[in-house]
């Protein structure tokens, strides 16, 4: 009689319908996507990171800009150089690590703005100067992932670029938000300018309608802009 009584007072065991079932596969479908496109990434960038701290080039680069500066009392002389102009990088190629200190943001950057580029890495946006070289360096990021921070970033802020021709410090001097058709903020430079560009608005959801602009210009090593680096190539001619 007792276990009549328990039995009654069970609730009968839940029913999935085939749709409950359906949308269960969905995300677990979803959540493996995207747990593999993280897992990718972090890989990714561990290894190219690693990588670049210990490349040959990269040792010899920050040695020789070590003994490159000098001091005088309590002022520090930098390079007065820019980096000269060299072949167009190639696709796919690392080409540094770009890092906001106060953000606690640090990416390497990839050659090129394709998908999978952008899925891994900060793209350098082809055609624009590299870093040190006297022009525009045009950078891309998701807005989701590598760019992120960049909503919380403030005029006067620190950006460096680590390369292997050398350590190149900007400061961001404008935050701007464009039409995605807008390739003026991509412009050439007669001054050494870093551009930073993701898709604004940051909370949106879906393909996001505007792009969000930074602009920093080199303080670190000290540069002579285009015009003076063309002119003195011709009075070197």
């Amino acid at each position: 009689m007792r276990v009549c009584v328990v039995l009654a007072g069970q609730k009968p065991a839940p029913h999935w319908t085939l749709g409950q079932y359906v949308f269960l596969i969905l995300a677990t479908v979803c959540l493996g996507f995207y747990g593999y496109d993280y897992l990718e990434r972090v890989l990714y960038q561990t290894y190219e990171s690693w990588s670049f701290d210990r490349a040959p080039a990269r040792t010899a680069s920050v040695g020789a800009s070590k003994h490159e500066v000098t001091t005088v009392g309590d002022v520090v002389h930098e390079p007065q150089e820019s980096v000269p102009p060299s072949d167009p990088p190639f696709p796919t190629s690392i080409i540094g690590r770009l890092s906001v200190p106060r953000l606690h943001l640090s990416a390497m950057v990839r050659e090129g703005i394709d998908g999978h580029t952008l899925q891994l890495a900060v793209g350098h946006i082809p055609s624009t100067a590299l870093p040190g070289q006297a022009g525009n360096v045009g950078v891309a990021g998701h807005r989701d992932t590598f760019f992120r921070g960049l909503k919380d970033l403030k005029t006067t802020d620190e950006v460096e670029f680590s390369t292997p021709e050398g350590d190149f410090r900007y400061e961001v001097e404008s935050l701007t938000v464009v039409e995605p058709d807008n390739v003026e903020v991509l412009a050439a430079s007669n001054t050494n300018v870093l551009t930073m560009v993701t898709c604004y608005p940051f909370s949106y959801i879906g393909n996001a309608p505007k792009r969000f602009v930074v602009r920093a210009r080199q303080v670190s090593p000290q540069t002579r802009s285009l015009s003076t680096v063309e002119g003195t190539a011709e009075l070197e001619r």
